[in-house]
């Protein structure tokens, strides 16, 4: 990907055309975008008057951004959607986490920017890791960060790609991991482990989160639940045969977004899934082979915002 792409400025350019965008296109006042933007009025001001000054500003937004504010705009009148974001693609690495993780840790930034106690919640995977790899550090030791799921594989090594303690660690943040494997042998062992005292407190926050962000896994032989040892090939076969299309913080989902009543979810540790629509639930998710994925995850309101790519995001309109 062009290094240029992430230059100071650039990313200014990209902040002068959204703000171009939000008010002349969508017809926002300056307060409205200041608060979309999560910046202030003075700023929001400085944006849009940017948006002219560099010619961006014609008869459209004539900057690249417009295209993936339009498909941002389009996906959350879809599907329900609380929040969009839609990064350009690069068309030579359509797949690449670069922008889309840069853009969920804008989003991220804003709530731990925030002087009042905040929880955050986040699942884990590649997407959600590369995000906290982009988040400046912080110093944010009134918020609270909280795994939505264990960090143990199989063998009891932690997960490479936890992204709790990372976060924690870089805003000086206090975290509960979630204390338990990914998955319990069998519903009587989960039942007793979520009888724990730290168990019981780590889903509390994790219900009382007031950002939760999840990566969002494919259901085939490339998934991670089954490349990491999780779900065995004849599982895979059997969750296949229910319908499976995703899973987010290792539940399983079908085509609809139904989290499938079967006995893989039955040994689930993970949170539950949050279904409080006012509270944001964002996944960061892009890529060709997550498609039935996102798309189920959408149509079945499991997540309320959505942070991709923008070949992710055509795609998901034409399905």
């Amino acid at each position: 990907m062009n290094a240029t792409r992430f230059s100071p400025e650039a990313v200014r350019l990209d902040d002068a055309a959204r703000a171009g965008w939000l008010y002349y296109v969508a017809g926002n006042t300056q307060d409205e975008i200041a608060r979309k933007l999560g910046v202030s009025r003075q700023s929001a001001q400085r944006l849009v008057a940017m948006a002219v000054s560099e010619k961006l500003i014609k008869v459209r937004v004539d900057h690249p951004i417009a295209r993936c504010m339009d498909l941002a705009g389009a996906l959350s009148d879809r599907f329900g959607l609380m929040s969009c974001e839609v990064v350009p693609s690069d068309p030579d690495a359509p797949g690449l986490l670069t922008g889309v993780a840069i853009a969920a840790a804008a989003e991220l930034e804003k709530t731990l920017k925030s002087p009042e106690r905040r929880i955050v919640s986040l699942g884990t995977g590649r997407a959600l890791k590369a995000t906290v790899e982009q988040l400046p550090r912080m110093s944010c030791p009134q918020h609270v960060v909280v795994s939505r799921l264990g960090n143990m594989m199989q063998d009891g090594s932690a997960s490479p790609y936890n992204a709790t303690i990372s976060l924690a660690e870089r805003i000086g943040a206090p975290h509960y991991p979630c204390p338990l494997p990914v998955l319990a042998r069998d519903p009587a062992e989960l039942a007793v482990m979520r009888g724990q005292e730290a168990v019981r407190n780590t889903l509390r926050l994790c219900r009382q989160a007031d950002l939760s962000l999840v990566g969002i896994g494919q259901m085939d032989r490339s998934a991670p639940l089954f490349v990491d040892g999780f779900v065995s090939a004849a599982e895979m076969d059997e969750l296949a045969a229910l319908g499976a299309a995703g899973e987010i913080t290792s539940w399983v989902y079908d085509r609809e977004g139904r989290v499938i009543d079967c006995a893989f979810n039955a040994r689930v540790a993970s949170a539950p899934l949050p279904r409080a629509a006012e509270r944001p639930v964002i996944a960061v998710a892009t890529g060709e082979a997550k498609l039935p994925a996102i798309h189920a995850a959408l149509v079945g309101h499991l997540v309320n915002g959505l942070i991709t790519s923008e070949a992710t995001a055509e795609r998901l309109l034409a399905l």
